[in-house]
């Protein structure tokens, strides 16, 4: 299964391979040394949307699940919220997750710059911010730009239901995805370095 969104991109890179591939086979194109090269970067290309815009389905984890996939890069107390950050890279699935069932309050976008999306100072990069209303009150999921991801798209709008797990959003590319939790509610059940998956990795429970 392929994120939303993703069958321009496939069909663009299928269709230039399928042109090239044809040109080559009835001699349309010169059969030379570069363009076996240039069915090799076509193939590649094809390749590579495929693996980067796949979005599997998943079999939803307990308490607060994971926003992406990728690795937990810092877990820090803001005041009365804990900021779980996730750094995605360009292998991870890019397809966001609602981390529990919640209806999206506002979104709003913040931010510029391209920074590289493991430093601290990426916080400041151009970003989406998802406020949601929840059982456990406000929670928010914010979406990065990185020094190659700059492109972030929204899978939902004002107003939606979304259930734990469903499918919140995607960016381009790899980056970062934070999500920020009620302190006096929650307590974090992962670790920096960890490897994590959306909508399935429990990345914090609630207090008893």
């Amino acid at each position: 299964m392929f994120a939303p969104g993703s069958g321009r991109y496939l069909a663009a890179s299928a269709g230039g391979l399928v042109l090239l591939t044809a040109g080559v086979a009835a001699a349309w194109v010169p059969r030379t040394a570069f363009s076996g090269l240039l069915l090799l970067v076509g193939w590649g290309f094809f390749v590579f949307f495929a693996v980067f815009l796949r979005d599997p389905e998943r079999l939803v984890g307990e308490g607060i699940v994971a926003a992406a996939d990728g690795r937990i890069r810092a877990i820090t107390t803001e005041g009365e919220r804990i900021r779980i950050s996730t750094f995605m890279n360009v292998t991870d699935v890019h397809v966001n997750r609602f981390p529990l069932d919640a209806v999206v309050a506002s979104m709003s976008d913040e931010g510029s710059g391209f920074r590289p999306a493991f430093v601290d100072d990426a916080r400041h990069n151009q970003r989406r911010h998802y406020q949601l209303a929840t059982s456990l009150g406000p929670v928010e999921v914010v979406q990065m730009t990185g020094f190659l991801a700059r492109r972030l798209v929204s899978l939902v709008g004002v107003g939606d239901r979304g259930p734990k797990g469903g499918r919140l959003g995607m960016i381009l590319l790899g980056s970062r995805v934070d999500v920020l939790l009620p302190a006096a509610r929650v307590t974090p059940s992962v670790a920096v370095g960890e490897r994590v998956r959306a909508g399935v990795t429990t990345i914090a429970r609630e207090h008893a």
